[in-house]
C-alpha cells in the first residue's frame, strides 16, 4: 500500500506541474521564438532592400567582380549564411556562404528581385536570395533568460522533493501502521490498535480507529450473545420452524418441530424436504415458488406432511425467502402448521354451503360448479351432456294451501323417489323453491335423458302423501344438451330453463327439449319490453281515435282511444304483443297514464269540429290504474283541458271486477259521482257474470266482436246462438238502464242485423278503421259534419 499511496501522491504532483507550469513554459518559449523570429525577417528585409540597389548595374554589365565583392558584403552579416545571385538571362550565377555554413535544404531563404533603371525604364535583372538560419525555440533567449530559467527548474525540483520526503513522514509512514493493525486484526482475529499520536488528520484517523476498534469488539460480544439468544428462540418457539438452503435441503429444525414430527435432528439434515411430503404432493411443493406471485416475500402452501410414525398431517407452510430480503443469506425460513383439523372444518364448511338441507342434494352454487366440471370432462371425452330443469307445477298451492311443512315433506319425497333413478356419474340439484337441475354424462346423454324424462312425468301418476293428505301435481321438464345448444355452464343451465318455461306454456305436464326458437320468442320479448321501457321514456305511444257511430244514424258520438307505439325506426307496431308484455311486467300502467293524457289532448282537438262538441272519448283502464290518487288525477286533467266529466268512458274488463277489489270498487263509486261514465268491455267472454251490471256502475256495456263476427258467418246455428246471446244483453243492459256498443262490425249486413236487435252503437271496420289523430281530423274536416260514416 506504501508504494501505491506514494506513486499516487507523485503521480498528482507531477500531473500540476505539467498542467500548469509545462503550458506557461511552453508559451513563453512560443513568445520568445515569434519575437526573435520577427527581429531577424525585419533585419534580412533591411540588407536585401540595400543590396538590391547595389547589385542592379553590375548584373545589367554582367560585372562578375562586382557581384561577387557585394555577395561578401553581405556575408559579412552574422545573420547571413549564405547568398545566391542570379541574373534573368541566366548567364550568370553567383553563390557564396560562410564557412561551416549547414546545409542550404535547412535554412530559411528570403528572394527580392533586382531592378536596374535604364534609359529605356526600369529593368528586372536578376534575383537576389539570402538564406539565414530559421528560428527555433531558444533561438530568442539571452544568457540572462537561460539563468532564470534554470533557477525556476532547480526551485520546481526542490519544492517536488520536499513534498514526496513530506507525503512520506506525514503520510505513508501513519498509513503504514494502521495497515498493520489491520491485517493484524484480519489474520489473528483480535482487535489491534495504531501506535501514532499526532495534532493532525492523521492523528484523529488513528484515534478514530482505536476507537472503532474498542467499538467492535463491544459488537462483537453483543452478536455472539444475540447469536446464542437467537438458537434458544430458534429451539424453544412452540411453533415448528425449520430452515432450508437454496436447493431446498434442510439446513436447521427447531426443537418443536422434532417434536411435532417425531425425527431426529441428524434424521432431517441435510435431507430434501420434499421426501418427507406426502408423494402426491411434492411436486406442488417443488414448484411453489414457480407458481408464487412473483412480487411476493413470503410463499404460502398445503400440503400433506409425513410424520415418523406415518401419519399424515396437512400442514401449511408459509416460506420466507430470506435471499429477497438481504443479500448475504440464501436459503429460507418456514414455519409449518399443523391445519388438520381445520382442513377437515373447511371440507364440512364447503359441504354445507354447496349443498341443499332440505333435500341433501347440491344447490345452485354446488351444481354450477359440477356442471363447469362435467364440461371440461365433456371436452376432453368428446362427449355430451343433457342438463335437465325440472319445476314442479302447481307446487305453490301447496305451500299457500297446506302450508311450508307439507311442502317440503314434498320436496323430500320427489327426491326419494328420484335417487333411485339415478347412476352414479349423474349430478342432482336443488336449485331454489321447486325448481331441480340434473346433469348427465356420458356418450348415451340424450337417450338417457329422455328415459329420464319420462320416468321423472310418470313418477306424478302416484299422489304425494304428507300427513294423511294425498296430493296430486305434475311437473315441466326443460332439456338442452351441450356442446349442441350451449358452450358454457351457464348457457347451459339458462337453455334448459327457457325449455321448461316453453313447456308450461304448452300446458305443463311434459317435457321439452330446447329449440332455438324459444330463444328468437324470448329475445322478441326482451325487444319488446326495450321498446316500451325506451317508448314510456321517450313518450312514443300514442292514442289513436276509432269513431263510435249511432247504429241508426251512423253518426259519430264518441271515439275509443286505442294504443299504439310509434318506433322511430320501426315504425308503428301492433298493439296485441305490447299489451300481453306490458301487462306481464306491470308497465301497463304507466302506458294506460300516457294514453289517457293523449286521448283527453285529442278530444278536445276534435271537439273544435262542427258537430263534435259534445262526443267522448272511452279509454282502456288496467287494474293496475285503479290507485286511490286516480279520481283525484282526473279531475285536474279534466279541468286542464276544459273537459266535462261526462264526455269521459272509463273502459274496463271483467279483469278489474272479478276478484270485488273493495277498494276499486270504491274508485269506481266515485269516478261515477263525479260524472264521468263506466264501459264494461268484452263483455260476454271469459267469466263475465250479469252480477257485474248489479254490483258496480255500469253505463254502457261493450259487447266483444266474437259475438258481432258471427253473425252472417255462414254457420246457421252459430249465427243463431249468436243472436240470440246479443239480444239478451242488449235486454238485460236496457232493462239496467245501460247503453249497448256493439264492437267489431265489418259488414252493412251486421249492421243490419244489430239495428234489428236494437244495439244503440257500433264500432268497426264498416265504420272507420283506427286513424291517427292528424289523419282523423283531415277526414272529418273534409265533409260535412252530419254525413254518417257508414254511407
Amino acid at each position: 500500500m506504501t508504494h501505491s499511496v506514494e506513486s499516487r501522491f507523485i503521480a498528482i504532483i507531477s500531473g500540476a506541474l505539467l498542467v500548469v507550469v509545462a503550458p506557461l513554459f511552453t508559451l513563453f518559449l512560443a513568445l520568445s521564438s515569434q519575437q526573435a523570429s520577427q527581429s531577424i525577417g525585419e533585419h534580412v528585409d533591411v540588407v536585401m532592400n540595400s543590396n538590391t540597389q547595389a547589385l542592379g548595374k553590375p548584373l545589367w554589365d554582367l560585372d562578375l567582380d562586382s557581384i561577387r565583392q557585394v555577395a561578401q558584403m553581405i556575408l559579412l552579416d552574422q545573420m547571413v549564411h549564405a547568398v545566391q545571385i542570379n541574373d534573368t538571362t541566366g548567364k550568370l550565377s553567383v553563390s557564396e556562404a560562410v564557412p561551416g555554413a549547414p546545409d542550404l535544404d535547412t535554412l530559411e531563404s528570403r528572394s527580392q528581385t533586382v531592378i536596374y533603371r535604364s534609359l529605356q525604364g526600369p529593368r528586372e535583372v536578376g534575383t537576389l536570395t539570402i538564406y539565414v538560419p530559421v528560428a527555433s525555440w531558444f533561438s530568442g533567449l539571452h544568457q540572462i533568460e537561460f539563468a532564470f530559467i534554470s533557477i525556476f527548474i532547480i526551485a520546481i525540483l526542490t519544492v517536488f522533493g520536499a513534498a514526496v520526503f513530506g507525503n512520506r513522514i506525514m503520510v505513508v509512514r501513519p498509513l503504514t501502521r494502521l495497515t498493520a493493525a489491520i491485517e493484524a486484526t484480519r489474520r489473528l482475529g483480535s482487535r489491534h490498535h495504531v501506535d501514532w499520536r499526532s495534532a493532525d488528520e492523521m492523528g484523529r484517523l488513528a484515534r478514530s480507529f482505536n476507537e472503532m476498534q474498542l467499538l467492535l469488539e463491544r459488537e462483537e460480544q453483543e452478536l455472539k450473545r444475540a447469536h446464542q439468544q437467537t438458537i434458544e428462540i430458534y429451539n424453544l418457539t412452540p411453533a415448528m420452524l425449520f430452515s432450508l438452503t437454496a436447493g431446498d435441503t434442510v439446513a436447521a429444525v427447531s426443537d418443536y418441530w422434532l417434536l411435532a414430527t417425531g425425527y431426529q435432528r441428524e434424521e432431517v439434515i441435510g435431507h430434501h424436504f420434499s421426501d418427507f411430503v406426502f408423494a402426491a404432493d411434492r411436486a406442488s411443493f417443488e414448484n411453489r415458488r414457480r407458481d408464487a406471485h412473483t412480487d411476493s416475500v413470503t410463499i404460502e402452501i398445503t400440503v400433506r406432511f409425513l410424520c415418523k410414525n406415518g401419519r399424515l398431517l396437512d400442514v401449511l407452510i408459509a416460506e420466507a425467502d430470506l435471499g429477497a430480503t438481504t443479500t448475504h443469506l440464501a436459503g429460507s425460513l418456514s414455519v409449518m402448521t399443523d391445519v388438520t383439523e381445520l382442513k377437515q372444518s373447511e371440507f364440512r364448511n364447503h359441504q354445507q354451503a354447496i349443498s341443499d338441507h332440505l333435500t341433501g342434494l347440491l344447490n345452485r352454487q354446488g351444481f354450477e360448479a359440477a356442471l363447469d366440471r362435467h364440461i371440461i370432462d365433456a371436452d376432453r371425452m368428446a362427449t355430451q351432456l343433457a342438463c335437465l330443469f325440472v319445476d314442479l307445477d302447481r307446487f305453490k298451492a301447496i305451500n299457500d294451501n297446506h302450508g311450508h311443512a307439507a311442502g317440503d315433506l314434498v320436496l323430500q319425497e320427489f327426491v326419494t323417489r328420484l335417487q333411485p333413478m339415478l347412476r352414479v356419474s349423474d349430478t342432482a340439484s336443488r336449485l331454489g323453491g321447486d325448481e331441480f337441475a340434473i346433469v348427465i354424462a356420458g356418450p348415451d346423454a340424450e337417450s338417457r335423458s329422455a328415459e329420464l324424462c319420462q320416468q321423472i312425468i310418470d313418477m306424478f301418476e302416484s299422489p304425494f302423501r304428507t300427513e294423511g293428505t294425498s296430493l296430486r301435481l305434475s311437473a315441466s321438464v326443460g332439456v338442452a344438451f351441450y356442446p349442441q345448444h350451449a358452450a358454457t355452464a351457464a348457457e347451459l343451465l339458462q337453455k334448459s330453463d327457457l325449455a321448461m318455461y316453453a313447456r308450461k306454456r304448452d300446458g305443463k305436464n311434459g317435457a321439452k327439449v330446447y329449440d332455438p326458437a324459444i330463444l328468437t320468442k324470448t329475445r322478441e320479448k326482451a325487444e319488446i319490453e326495450s321498446d316500451i321501457e325506451v317508448g314510456i321514456a321517450a313518450n312514443w305511444f300514442e292514442a289513436h281515435f276509432q269513431p263510435i257511430v249511432g247504429i241508426a244514424s251512423g253518426l259519430p258520438v264518441g271515439f275509443e282511444a286505442l294504443m299504439r307505439l310509434r318506433h322511430p325506426r320501426k315504425g308503428l307496431l301492433a298493439p296485441g304483443p305490447l299489451v300481453s308484455v306490458a301487462e306481464e311486467n306491470g308497465s301497463i300502467a304507466a302506458i294506460g297514464n300516457l294514453i289517457l293524457e293523449d286521448a283527453l289532448a285529442n278530444l278536445n282537438r276534435v271537439s273544435r269540429l262542427p258537430g263534435l262538441g259534445n262526443s267522448y272519448v272511452a279509454v282502456n283502464f288496467s287494474p293496475l290504474q285503479f290507485e286511490p290518487g286516480l279520481p283525484t288525477r282526473l279531475a285536474n286533467l279534466l279541468a286542464d283541458g276544459g273537459i266535462l266529466p261526462s264526455r269521459l268512458v272509463i273502459e274496463i274488463t271483467e279483469a278489474v271486477l272479478m276478484h270485488d277489489d273493495p277498494e276499486i270498487r270504491r274508485t269506481l263509486s266515485e269516478l261515477h259521482e263525479f260524472g264521468c261514465r263506466i264501459a264494461l268491455d268484452d263483455f260476454g267472454t271469459g267469466y263475465s257474470s250479469l252480477s257485474y251490471l248489479n254490483r258496480f256502475p255500469v253505463d254502457i256495456v261493450k259487447i266483444d266482436q266474437s259475438f258481432v263476427q258471427s253473425l252472417l258467418g255462414g254457420d246457421t246455428d252459430v249465427e243463431r246462438k249468436s243472436r240470440m246471446l246479443i239480444e239478451g244483453i242488449t235486454t238485460i243492459s236496457h232493462q239496467m238502464q245501460c247503453q249497448v256498443v256493439a264492437e267489431g262490425v265489418e259488414t252493412a249486413q251486421q249492421r243490419q242485423q244489430l239495428m234489428q236487435i236494437g244495439v244503440d252503437y257500433a264500432q268497426g271496420y264498416h265504420f272507420s278503421r283506427p286513424r291517427e289523430i292528424n289523419d282523423l281530423l283531415a277526414d272529418f274536416s273534409g265533409q260535412p259534419s252530419k254525413t254518417s260514416l257508414a254511407s
